[in-house]
């Protein structure tokens, strides 16, 4: 993907049959689910794509265990169906990109026997909604089989551990791929570009265009188009009200904080299920990309682009890490950490005024400006981003365009790089390049069947394979191909989204950020 060209693609486009405003996962899931229905697309995001909630998740792919049991102690039949809805979506992620996406064993530490079976009959309840063939079954492991697992466990009180499964993803590099094959599949797609104002038809008020400025260059253009959907999870409000300053406050966010850990924490493969805080939330504790990943809080917060990790967030997750773990850990063991915000949807405002609200399920809904003809897709999590999309587009044919609706199909579309893929491959980089295993792993997970156009890039430049920053796997030719082949623009687009630096190692990244700035500019 070329920004240049996208702009000249944009510009040259008459009128699109759908303009779809915010590019995290639900709206790359949109536009990419709109061309393969043959529809003329463009996707647009003031950041970047996945710039905002949709990279700050706490990478899991799953139906809730959370939920279910809600489900089950309050025999609510809706959360019920949302658990098994999220769960078979599980499976079409993890097939869709075996690359950016794999299973995961996670284990919940049992202190008594009757902990030890009410979570196994959980587990059990959980995996037979899934119905997956696919994921290995869930089990009831004695107290050395837990600590085999993770000898890291506190073992005085531990009595034994549940192990079940759900999935694990890259969710910047996932979405980016969503996005990719809406592109492939001839969408327009363009990041750093901000809606401005909608221009409406005068006889009935309908949507026709919206005024878009490009953030890089202070350009600005129009795009025409037969119907607006709004994708911009928790700034939802602010694009509502842009269409109709009567349309009352849907969203409400809240706040959700990770903090990053070396290795040496957690050394094995399993995460650690925390089923209940003391304040009534769930931690997960999880190996990911050679580090630990531990999260999240859950609290209301204000909206804001920038939501950073705050100091009682960092003691409060160690807190929970110190209660497990034998060895303590200390705040200046933290290697980076994030916050992201996530989009609530008040249900008790969906009869807002001049609003036609259509109740998909229960995490989600679709909204359709009575007058207007906004589409709003609201609420939702990672895991049901496809089915959000496939809801929003079959409201569209049969509330907007009043046609037959066209059969969705992706649930069948691998993503760009996950094609023929295979990770053993990477023994064939290993022997071409003379790379080390470490980095030749890590081009497999994060590029796919593209990893090795990623090392073409040095076959005339050989300095390209130097690393990007000792004890990390990424190499320098990776900055040259997210620039200019997955139009990363600014310096966040390439160490937190495109290679995902950042977000492991602060110290690293921005010891590397005059040397990203440096190539940047050469472009």
């Amino acid at each position: 993907m070329n920004r240049q060209k996208q702009i000249g693609k944009l510009r040259a486009t008459k009128e699109f049959d759908i303009c779809i405003i915010g590019a995290g996962a639900t709206g790359a899931g949109i536009a990419l689910d709109a061309t393969l229905r043959g529809l003329k697309v463009v996707l647009i995001d003031k950041s970047d794509f996945a710039g905002q909630t949709s990279s700050k998740s706490t990478k899991l792919i799953h139906g809730g265990v959370r939920y279910l049991e809600q489900a089950v102690k309050k025999l609510d039949w809706e959360q019920y169906k949302m658990v098994r809805k999220s769960l078979r979506e599980r499976e079409t992620l993890l097939k869709n990109a075996p690359h950016l996406s794999h299973p995961l064993a996670l284990l919940t530490p049992c202190f008594n026997l009757f902990e030890g079976i009410y979570y196994t009959i959980g587990m059990k309840i959980y995996e037979w909604i899934s119905g997956s063939a696919n994921m290995p079954k869930s089990a009831w492991l004695s107290k050395k089989e837990t600590l085999n697992r993770i000898p890291e466990l506190k073992s005085k009180r531990l009595n034994s551990g549940v192990l079940y499964y759900d999935g694990q993803l890259d969710d910047a590099r996932y979405c980016l791929a969503i996005v990719q094959s809406a592109e492939a599949n001839g969408a327009v797609v363009l990041n750093h570009a901000q809606a401005l104002k909608f221009s409406k038809n005068e006889d009935n008020g309908r949507l026709k265009a919206l005024n878009v400025k490009d953030l890089m260059n202070d350009d600005e253009f129009i795009i025409n188009a037969k119907v607006f959907v709004n994708a911009t999870g928790p700034f939802a409000d602010s694009i509502r009200q842009m269409a109709s300053s009567k349309l009352k406050s849907r969203i409400k966010v809240s706040r959700g904080a990770h903090v990053v850990l070396p290795r040496e924490v957690m050394k094995g493969d399993t995460a650690i299920l925390v089923p209940k805080t003391d304040d009534g939330r769930v931690i997960f504790m999880i190996p990911w990309q050679d580090h630990v990943l531990i999260g999240t809080t859950d609290e209301a917060d204000e909206l804001s682009e920038n939501p950073k990790l705050e100091e009682y967030e960092k003691t409060y997750l160690l807190e929970y890490v110190n209660r497990y773990f034998e060895k303590t850990v200390t705040l200046d063991q933290i290697k980076s950490g994030f916050a992201g915000l996530r989009p609530l949807l008040q249900a008790q405002l969906q009869t807002a005024m001049n609003a036609d609200t259509k109740s998909i399920v229960r995490d989600h809904e679709v909204e359709i400006d009575r007058r207007t003809k906004l589409v709003s897709i609201m609420g939702g999590k990672w895991t049901t981003y496809r089915l959000m999309a496939k809801d929003t587009l079959d409201e569209i044919y049969k509330e907007i365009l009043k046609k037959e609706i066209v059969k969705c199909t992706s649930e069948n579309q691998i993503l760009h790089g996950g094609e023929n893929y295979r990770f053993e491959d990477w023994q064939e980089l290993v022997n071409k390049y003379g790379i080390s295993e470490f980095t030749a792993q890590h081009l497999m997970k994060k590029y796919g069947v593209k990893a090795m156009n990623v090392l073409q890039l040095t076959d005339n430049q050989p300095n390209l394979k130097e690393l990007l920053s000792q004890n990390h796997p990424f190499i320098k030719a990776e900055i040259v191909y997210v620039i200019r082949e997955e139009m990363a623009t600014t310096v966040d687009d390439v160490l937190e989204r495109r290679l995902g630096l950042k977000l492991r190692d602060e110290v690293a990244s921005k010891s590397v950020e005059p040397y990203v700035e440096g190539v940047l500019g050469s472009f």
